[in-house]
């Protein structure tokens, strides 16, 4: 897909950066132990990177409560996904429903052949089939691009800083060496968090693109955005924080749904609940208004704010 490999160099970048930070503060904590050897802190950062790589999809599942169906117990979504993995070249996702009221989908999977491409139980009721395909189509394309695997491996790196980070301020250490390391690798955790967000922003867009691209239209994924939105905005607060740790591989921020709805409104010109043609034309021709709040929410989110997702879509 057309500058796509503007996006694998931010991720490559990204992961190197990432790691380097894990490398560094594994490299202080095995010199702290009494380990000092170089290939040793590359193995320990490599095996911890690894054992994640491969325990992500399960935790996905477990999570997210997901069952995988048959083309027999769900044609239309299967269809879906078959059409539209044809239409990306890549091989058909394992489809699977997961059981939350969440109105969401998303994509995971340690490669291209073994993507997976799930939808919520909440998604099914809100939506018409253009705008499922539409979001399908996003969720194609983030296996398309191979940034699923990506988010997979790097998630994981802030994880490792801030579990390091605990253990070494409750070492016990006398001498005060450990609660330095741990303040540090909490710093580390930190930084590496927003990089991982950025990384989870950048390709949002991409996907957004990429659904278009498989032939899906705009307006029905701007419309998908903007119900999904105001469907999580509804959901209690115990059924959104069960999901808080998976919530980059969402098509939306679930965190900031709430937040959002403000600035969400000015799209829908005559209040029908959908993104029309006609209102995507209108928003690509005149000025959206985002407070200063909400642009200082997305450096914090996993996902870019919505009503700049649907003002670029309106650009396509």
């Amino acid at each position: 897909m057309n500058n796509t490999w503007k996006l694998k160099l931010r991720m490559i970048l990204s992961s190197f950066l990432l790691f380097g930070l894990t490398y560094f503060i594994i490299g202080i904590v095995a010199s702290l132990l009494g380990i000092r050897s170089y290939s040793a802190y590359m193995i320990i950062s490599f095996i911890s990177i690894f054992v994640e790589y491969l325990l992500g999809p399960k935790m996905v599942e477990k999570t997210m409560h997901v069952t995988y169906i048959t083309p027999e117990q769900s044609p239309k979504i299967h269809r879906m996904v078959e059409e539209l993995a044809q239409n990306a070249d890549i091989p058909k996702p394992k489809v699977g429903i997961s059981h939350t009221n969440i109105p969401n989908a998303f994509a995971f999977g340690r490669r291209q052949k073994d993507g997976r491409v799930c939808v919520t139980t909440g998604i099914l009721n809100i939506l018409d089939d253009e705008e499922l395909r539409a979001v399908i189509g996003h969720e194609i394309s983030h296996i398309k691009h191979r940034d699923m695997i990506v988010m997979t491996i790097i998630s994981t790196i802030p994880m490792i800083c801030y579990y390091i980070g605990w253990s070494m301020i409750y070492s016990g250490d006398d001498e005060g060496h450990a609660f330095l390391i741990g303040i540090g690798a909490f710093i580390a955790y930190a930084i590496g968090q927003l990089l991982v967000l950025f990384v989870s922003r950048i390709r949002e867009y991409y996907a957004d693109k990429g659904s278009i691209e498989l032939g899906c239209k705009p307006d029905k994924l701007a419309s998908a955005l903007f119900k999904l939105t105001y469907g999580s905005a509804t959901v209690n607060e115990e059924e959104l924080k069960k999901a808080e740790g998976i919530r980059a591989f969402f098509v939306n921020d679930i965190s900031l749904a709430k937040d959002e709805i403000n600035d969400l409104s000015q799209l829908d010109l005559n209040r029908d609940g959908i993104i029309s043609p006609e209102e995507l034309q209108y928003i690509r021709d005149n000025n959206v208004k985002i407070d200063f709040t909400s642009k200082l929410g997305e450096l914090l989110s996993t996902h870019p704010n919505m009503v700049k997702r649907v003002k670029r879509l309106s650009e396509l």
